[in-house]
């Protein structure tokens, strides 16, 4: 085994690595470790330089072309990983995709590298990857080739032919990417929606579509009238607007019969076909024109025959109101050396690297077919005539790209009644992109002298023609379009918080979404229990990567989107947007590590301040964790917020004499209050008794997150009194936060249900249950997700020792490589060796069975903390079970109050109307509600 991928991961936005879209291979060389560059020779790098001559631009670690090829012949020469790293980027660039960015960096296993390098299209960069390793497994020498790495039938050079077109048939083409770019250099987001032309620009209530040319703003039935020739000429000519006569036809004898009414010459053309499909011109008798009619019916049920306009074919681009551009187009065609046949001219044609099949380059390859063999015919010409020195010969009728044509710029020779007429035929049909087709001998001179004519008003015109003419100045067409979707100063993306943390973002994202929503905002939010629109679940699940958060910016009603940024989705794919208005580190505390190669707490920092890198308006971090604290270095925000729960942090006191922005607890006279702080003003906020969520003020860990919720709603610049507003009407039920501090009250003893699963959580919550008055015993349900350190599960044991009466120890149903009892002993290690006696620890391995457990074992004025995996299964369980007390005063002869029986909530109106009902007895003497038969 030597030199494969053992892994990769697929980043489509800001990560670890890079703040735009990279692909990481983890690679392992094997013996190969021992075979760098300079050891393999220059025959190895002659010929991998020969496959690839693109690296020879490559500047890598120095600053002139050529430092790659340095970089593998100087000294000891470079890794393999390193080459691969090169190569990947190379592939892509021969494709033409616009790539540069890479990377490889050793891991911590000998031979092991994560090669890491930037993409345009995934499947594009992955298959780069794969083809880059075959290529030089195949260039190594044969007793250091990995076994079955290189297929016998490999052939770089086809695999490389396989791939550009691979490529091309994935890539935006040329009018797409035009406004992509454009939407880029505007700084305005995009999104592409499908694998052809779909893209959207800007985010939620802000989006704009676009699919090739056509906008979210270009009207229907406009499109529809364009694409009808007869009824577009109708309406031009009704304006007084010059066009050519035309008549319906639908069958050879009308279209012979309609080219003498009009008189020869003629052109036969489909209704409504596009790209000169099926288009014959410069017809001159009865059979052409039968010929033409039958090659038009390929394309279209009705035929369309009218006068042929004598002049030049130029293309008028319209785009809101405004002449943007003019190309003058002219048919495929070869020119004459006097020397080649027309065949070896075409071939010649064809090698011109801009020309390509169908859309996929700026020029379209010259083919041989009936149109072409008939225009041949017509000159007497065969593939193997030789035209003489200079004579041109025309293998097209039309000048459309799209079948081999060349456009040469001729905007600034327009004349202003051209310019007029153009803009005129646009609005008269509707379009706010519109391709207008004028014949004319002279652009420069107006068409009232030169009698020119516009034969077609098209909606969705290509760019090509404009942005990469065969001649002239580039013209910049999509800016316009652009400018027109989002006027300069208009925005283009909604406010975004992205909230990330190891405990507590879920709660601070809730808080956050609910704040907003109380400010009249339609809010897209994520969480680990789904993605919710406007405070209705959308889609369930953990759903805290970039594919959530693309949901959201995508949905057209969404103004404000607050994310829940994991650890697990920036390192699996990274994030889903470019950039955010606020980013949140709430902490870091040891969780998750030895996974995904984050095996340090300062790993994980790093993974966490992706956010606050990309972070526009406001950072927000906890100035009491050191972890956090350096994450401001890192920040390109316009301001940086210090959450701190310590009125006397120095460096918080520092920033605010400086004019900062910070969110402090403070103490005052009612007990403590959560004030901000904001260019030298002192804003008392809110008094944390008065915050639902924190118990009176009990719950520390929520006084926090209440503190992180105000500072993200008031850097979105939300009013201090929707924020007041938002925090005093938002609790920890399981309806408001699932599984977080969820309280049941109705048993005889109290019930606290909570997700936390690592030491910091776990803390947070014995520390919430220790402030809480109870009369009875304390009893608590311990677990730990199994793939989480020995240490960490220990750990939780620790936190929990002597804080409880009684402990039950369990495991998640998802066991995650461990023993079915594995995790539950684990944890009884860490209360034992934190001196709890083994008699008060209980094992049960089954989730469920151990809440049951715990809710049997519970007595009057018990507390029972229930650390929780499946919360939806362990709150129906809360809720449902009976207890013996309860059981008991349901016996016969017991009254129940009218809502108990009707199973209403205990805090519902005691004047509730009941209707026409009336209180009945059931067979055990329990009260029942029944309907009156009147």
């Amino acid at each position: 085994m030597s030199m494969q991928i053992i892994a990769k991961s697929v980043y489509l936005g800001p990560n670890l690595y890079a703040h735009f879209p990279v692909i990481r291979l983890t690679v392992d060389l094997g013996p190969l470790e021992e075979w760098p560059t300079r050891r393999l020779g220059d025959d190895f790098i002659d010929h991998l330089v020969e496959a690839l001559p693109g690296l020879r631009e490559h500047t890598c670690s120095y600053d002139d072309p050529g430092g790659f090829i340095r970089r593998m012949r100087e000294d000891e020469g470079t890794w393999l990983g390193h080459v691969l790293e090169h190569c990947a980027i190379e592939m892509q660039c021969m494709a033409g995709e616009d790539v540069t960015f890479g990377k490889t960096r050793s891991t911590d296993t000998r031979g092991e590298y994560h090669v890491v390098y930037e993409y345009e299209q995934t499947e594009v960069g992955v298959q780069a990857g794969k083809i880059a390793l075959t290529l030089i497994c195949s260039l190594l020498p044969r007793d250091l080739r990995p076994l079955d790495s290189v297929p016998d039938d490999f052939d770089f050079a086809e695999e490389r032919d396989w791939f550009i077109r691979f490529t091309q048939r994935r890539a935006l083409g040329p009018s797409t990417a035009s406004l992509v770019r454009a939407a880029k250099e505007r700084d305005i987001p995009y999104l592409r929606l499908n694998r052809h032309s779909l893209v959207q620009f800007g985010h939620g209530v802000y989006g704009k579509r676009i699919q090739a040319t056509v906008t979210s703003e270009t009207r229907h039935i406009a499109v529809e009238i364009a694409s009808d020739k007869e009824e577009t000429n109708h309406i031009l000519a009704d304006l007084g607007l010059p066009v050519a006569e035309q008549h319906l036809v639908y069958n050879p004898r009308e279209a012979v019969r309609a080219a003498r009414r009009i008189g020869y010459p003629v052109v036969v053309k489909p209704l409504d076909a596009n790209h000169g499909r099926g288009v014959s011109i410069h017809l001159n008798d009865d059979d052409e024109v039968e010929t033409a009619f039958e090659m038009a019916r390929e394309h279209s049920r009705t035929v369309i025959v009218e006068a042929f306009i004598e002049g030049f074919d130029h293309r008028m681009l319209v785009v809101n109101g405004e002449l943007v551009a003019v190309s003058q187009r002219l048919p495929g065609h070869v020119k004459g050396d006097g020397e080649s046949t027309i065949a070896e001219l075409v071939e010649r044609v064809n090698e011109d690297p801009r020309r390509g099949i169908g859309h996929e380059k700026v020029l379209t390859r010259l083919v041989f077919d009936h149109q072409a063999e008939r225009l041949l015919d017509l000159k007497g010409y065969t593939r193997t005539s030789v035209p003489t020195e200079g004579e041109m010969v025309f293998l097209r009728s039309t000048g459309n790209l799209s079948t081999g044509g060349t456009a040469v710029d001729k905007t600034d020779a327009v004349h202003p009644d051209n310019r007029e007429m153009a803009v005129r035929a646009a609005m008269a049909i509707g379009l706010d992109v519109a391709g207008v087709d004028f014949l004319t001998d002279d652009i420069s001179r107006s068409y009232k002298e030169t009698r020119g004519a516009i034969c077609e008003v098209n909606a969705a015109p290509g760019f090509r023609m404009h942005v990469a003419p065969s001649e002239g100045e580039p013209r910049d067409v999509a800016g316009p379009v652009i400018d027109m979707l989002f006027p300069p100063g208009t925005p283009s993306r909604i406010p975004i918080a992205s909230i990330t943390g190891t405990n507590g973002k879920t709660t601070t994202t809730r808080m956050v979404a609910h704040i907003h929503k109380l400010a009249r905002a339609h809010v897209g939010l994520c969480t680990t229990d789904g993605v919710y629109i406007d405070g209705h679940m959308t889609v369930e699940g953990d759903m805290t990567g970039p594919i959530a958060s693309r949901m959201v910016l995508r949905d057209p009603t969404v103004d404000v989107a607050v994310l829940e940024t994991a650890r697990g989705g920036m390192l699996r794919a990274g994030l889903g947007y470019r950039k955010c208005s606020v980013g949140a580190v709430l902490n870091v505390a040891a969780d998750h590590l030895g996974l995904r190669g984050v095996n340090t707490i300062e790993e994980l920092a790093n993974v966490k301040r992706v956010v606050v890198e990309i972070a526009q308006d406001v950072a927000v971090l906890n100035a009491d964790d050191a972890l956090c604290l350096k994450m401001a270095d890192h920040s390109e925000a316009r301001r940086v917020c210090y959450v701190t729960m310590n009125p006397g942090h120095s460096l918080v006191k520092e920033h605010i004499r400086a004019g900062g922005y910070a969110v402090v607890l403070e103490t005052g006279i009612n007990g403590q209050i959560i004030t901000i702080y904001d260019r030298g003003s002192h804003i008392p906020l809110l008094w944390t008794h008065q915050i639902p969520a924190t118990l009176d003020g009990r719950a520390m860990h929520n006084v926090q997150n209440a503190m992180f919720a105000a500072a993200v709603a008031y850097a979105m610049e939300v009013s201090l009194e929707d924020i007041r507003h938002g925090l005093q009407t938002f609790d920890t039920t399981y309806f408001q936060a699932p599984g977080r501090m969820n309280i049941y009250h109705d048993h005889p003893f109290k019930v606290i249900l909570d997700y936390g699963h690592n030491p910091a959580a776990v803390e947070a919550m014995v520390d919430v249950t220790t402030r809480l008055e109870v009369k009875g015993r304390r009893i608590v349900v311990l677990a730990a997700p199994g793939d989480r350190r020995d240490q960490d599960m220990r750990e939780i044991g620790r936190l929990a020792a002597g804080r409880f009466d009684h402990y039950i120890c369990r495991r998640d149903d998802k066991l995650r490589g461990r023993e079915s009892d594995e995790v539950p002993k684990i944890i009884r290690e860490g209360l034992t060796g934190a001196g709890v006696d083994e008699g008060r620890i209980e094992i049960i391995p089954s989730e469920a069975e151990a809440v049951a457990h715990a809710l049997d074992i519970a007595g009057k004025d018990d507390l029972v903390l229930i650390f929780g995996d499946d919360v939806d299964r362990s709150w129906n369980q809360i809720t449902s079970y009976q207890s013996g007390l309860e059981k008991a005063a349901a016996e016969p002869g017991e009254e129940r109050t009218e809502k108990e029986a009707l199973h209403l909530d205990p805090a519902m109106p005691m004047d509730l109307d009941l209707g026409d009902a009336e209180i009945i007895r059931d067979e055990r003497g329990v009260r029942l509600a029944r309907e009156t038969d009147d």
